[in-house]
């Protein structure tokens, strides 16, 4: 899994720090900051809900390919 956040689309309203604290926080200067942007799979349905709760839907979530081994 990979996240972005469009920071131009960002309101800074907490919702995903709240979701995913693991994964985003407000600095504080009232941006979101990413602290993990390939979490682990431990955290993908936190960080999935933190998407789903962004009122300007500015969390984007991608699924990494498989890696062959």
């Amino acid at each position: 899994m990979r996240v972005t956040v469009d920071l131009d689309t960002c309101l800074g309203n907490a919702q995903c720090v709240a979701a995913a604290p693991e994964v985003f926080m407000i600095d504080d200067d009232g941006e979101l900051t990413i602290l993990d942007s390939n979490p682990p799979a431990a955290l993908w349905a936190k960080v999935e809900r933190a998407a789903g709760l962004c009122p300007t839907q500015a969390i984007s979530v991608e699924a990494e390919p498989l890696r062959s081994t």
